[in-house]
């Protein structure tokens, strides 16, 4: 899903936006499709049923980063479950991870159908978005961790394909052989963009996030959902926390002739 007709000619800077939390408020969504794919089949522990509570996956959502990392990280600590695709326990590795991968395509069958019902964006994104894509001077992409066919769901139907089609980087979990907080899908979008790090300006809404881009020396703005707000982003280097983007205006955030981008607004 590559930019097609980006209108960008010699960028001053960069706008990457993750997906996720940052342009759809998706965790609950994500949640919810977690536990139909466990329920689907049968995944249990101990002969308890997995279900990943609320507070439980906050805790998952600032820890891992990708869904196939959050069940492995799962289970690794505390025990492979059972199910009907293998019901006396997945003992192997190449099992392992049959059955990571088949829990992660049901849950994008449950998670597609979730974001048709009820995804819509969050206050300010698609406007500050339009801002970006409409100043040739600025590189825009959307960088997510999450796997191509859920991301694909979100962005075509909230960001849109017109929008789409204007981005410089557009890149899923999929693209990448490190997911976040791995900082390689930002590191992999400045080369894309041609800008040095410090050029460029993420918008992240969870701790995993923000490691990713620090991790690769950019700078970090922080949009964070109600099961990330109590995390300390500006200790962990942030330049900004803003409740929403809906006061977030392209020219404050890149005024015209400055060198680097200014978060002080």
């Amino acid at each position: 899903m590559r930019a097609l007709a980006s209108n960008t000619t010699n960028a001053r800077f960069a706008l990457l936006f993750d997906c996720d939390g940052v342009i759809v408020e998706t965790e609950e969504l994500h949640r919810l499709a977690y536990n139909g794919a466990f329920e689907h089949y049968d995944v249990r522990i101990d002969g308890v049923l997995v279900d990943w509570v609320v507070e439980y996956y906050d805790v998952l959502q600032n820890t891992v980063g990708g869904g196939k990392p959050k069940m492995k990280w799962h289970f690794t600590e505390n025990k492979w479950p059972t199910s009907t695709l293998y019901p006396n326990g997945a003992t192997t590795e190449s099992e392992r991870e049959a059955l990571i991968d088949a829990l992660q395509d049901q849950k994008t069958v449950f998670y597609k159908k979730i974001v048709e019902e009820v995804a819509e964006a969050r206050p300010g994104i698609l406007a500050l978005m339009d801002e970006a894509i409409a100043d040739p001077s600025i590189a825009v992409g959307i960088c997510s961790a999450a796997t191509k066919a859920g991301f694909e769901k979100v962005v075509n139907s909230v960001v849109g394909r017109e929008r789409l089609s204007k981005m410089d980087v557009v890149m899923a979990g999929d693209d990448v052989t490190r997911k976040k907080p791995d900082p390689l899908i930002y590191n992999l979008a400045r080369e894309k963009v041609g800008l040095p790090a410090s050029k460029c300006v993420v918008v992240e809404d969870s701790l995993v996030g923000l490691r990713a881009a620090v991790g690769a020396n950019m700078n970090c703005v922080i949009t964070p959902t109600q099961s990330t707000a109590s995390a300390d982003f500006m200790g962990e280097g942030a330049k900004a926390v803003f409740a929403d983007l809906s006061g977030v205006r392209l020219a404050a955030l890149f005024p015209l002739g400055a060198s680097e981008p200014n978060f002080k607004f």
